[in-house]
């Protein structure tokens, strides 16, 4: 066996790997004689099918599967041992020779590499990155306050149409004569919410209606939106567009949200029991966790800035023509994928891979690792992450930690689990390196923030 690699230029080399005969001859013959006894064939006894036989047969099959699982064998060893640090995986050289196994004994196989760029990342105190934190106004308080409050709220029956009636009825065209249109545009349990009715002039007409109220109106005046009249009318886009008929609306059901009271049952309810004790405590808690999920967006928008800072720090130049031929071999199932979409999607190919090189540089030049309940911890904050979004601000932690490690059973997960984790290590050692300049800001300018990214 001989292997060798051989540089090109900076970013390109080459792995020549020729394979002897004495480097296949043992499993070739291993592979034949284990053949030799479970094969069946007319004529032999099974087991006693000749060994000449069994090679006429299978002989070059086996022989090209081998050396093809040797060559990857010792291509895989090579890289590790020389720990070369490459982009991609090894590509079959477009100069390689047609092997020939029926009259050759040695094989030569060419292997062209990408190696990956040396990159040096120095951060120090002279560098400088912001770490924002959003203020929490009294009416951004009491906004959260009301949400969370809203969901255990109750819907109930009203007398009459007010502001805030959610309304269900019949609707059904009318025509210019102000008469039931026939074969006209008729639905059943239709809702209207009063608040979302963007014309005065429709909206008077339904205030203070009462069930079995007959109320004649312009729905495409009440609803300019088209999405919504189309939803709400259940009819195609196009007919929306022209529709201009006045329709009757038949009120069989008036009711409004109900705010639940602020007592000790909205507080064991929102928070567990007896967590908190009183409308100061339940309005201070719900502050508490709007600055916890403030503080989430806080720390994403630091990511981003840390990663400007850092893909501005450094130039690299990559083996593009390579890179092209790798992901096309890589992804030749893909229909989609081809010469022209990969031009395209190149510039933020090479992009993320800047950035995936320069992590790993500060992994490795700073030896940041993770363990296990590095990975745990993170599964239980993108599980709290995941709980918030349905309104579910405060699972206990022991849930948490059991669905935490649920997550990080299915592999897929746990890939996904690891990596967050061990961007949340980068992110803290960068917190670390450089000066960092507390900001508050409102949540306009916070938001703006985003407006060019």
């Amino acid at each position: 066996m001989n292997i060798s690699k051989e540089n090109t230029d900076a970013l390109n080399a080459v792995i020549k790997l020729t394979v002897e005969k004495e480097d296949y001859t043992k499993r070739v013959n291993d592979v034949l004689n284990d053949y030799r006894k479970r094969v069946n064939m007319p004529g032999f006894r099974p087991g006693k099918v000749p060994t000449g036989v069994v090679k006429k047969m299978y002989g070059k099959a086996v022989l090209a599967e081998e050396i093809n699982k040797i060559v990857s064998e010792q291509l895989h060893q090579y890289i590790t041992e020389n720990e070369l640090d490459l982009l991609g995986e090894p590509l079959p050289s477009e100069t390689q020779e047609v092997i020939d196994f029926d009259t050759t004994e040695a094989f030569d196989f060419v292997f062209d590499v990408a190696l990956a760029p040396e990159l040096e990342i120095k951060l120090s105190k002279r560098e400088k990155l912001p770490v924002y934190s959003i203020e929490i106004t009294e009416e951004m308080a009491s906004q959260q306050v009301d949400s969370i409050a809203g969901r255990f709220g109750t819907t109930e029956p009203v007398e009459a149409v007010g502001e805030k009636a959610m309304v269900k009825g019949h609707f059904a065209q009318l025509n210019d004569k102000a008469e039931l249109l026939e074969d006209g545009i008729a639905v059943e349990d239709a809702l209207i919410s009063i608040n979302v009715v963007k014309d005065d002039a429709e909206k008077a007409k339904l205030m203070d209606s009462k069930v079995g109220d007959v109320v004649v109106f312009n729905p495409k005046k009440a609803f300019p939106n088209e999405t919504e009249l189309t939803h709400m009318l259940k009819i195609e886009k196009e007919v929306a567009e022209t529709l201009t008929s006045d329709f009757q609306f038949t009120i069989a059901e008036i009711t409004e949200f109900k705010q639940p009271e602020m007592n000790q049952e909205l507080f064991d309810k929102a928070f567990g029991e007896g967590e908190v004790k009183s409308e100061e405590e339940f309005k201070e808690k719900v502050k508490a966790d709007l600055a916890n999920s403030l503080t989430m967006e806080t720390d994403y928008r630091f990511t981003i800035d840390a990663k400007d800072k850092l893909m501005g720090k450094v130039n690299v130049d990559f083996p593009e023509p390579f890179l092209k031929r790798w992901l096309l071999a890589t992804n030749r199932d893909n229909e989609k994928l081809d010469e022209t979409t990969i031009d395209a999607e190149m510039p933020r190919f090479l992009e993320d891979l800047k950035w995936q090189l320069i992590k790993n540089n500060l992994i490795k030049a700073n030896e940041i690792k993770i363990e296990e309940t590095d990975v745990i911890e993170y599964a239980k904050k993108a599980a709290r992450m995941q709980f918030m979004q349905y309104g579910l601000n405060n699972v206990p932690d022991e849930h948490l930690e059991n669905y935490a490690k649920e997550m990080v059973q299915k592999e897929d997960q746990r890939r996904q689990m690891a990596e967050g984790a061990i961007n949340d290590k980068v992110m803290e050692h960068i917190r670390g390196a450089v000066k960092i300049e507390e900001k508050e800001i409102s949540r306009d300018d916070f938001n703006k923030l985003f407006e060019n990214n």
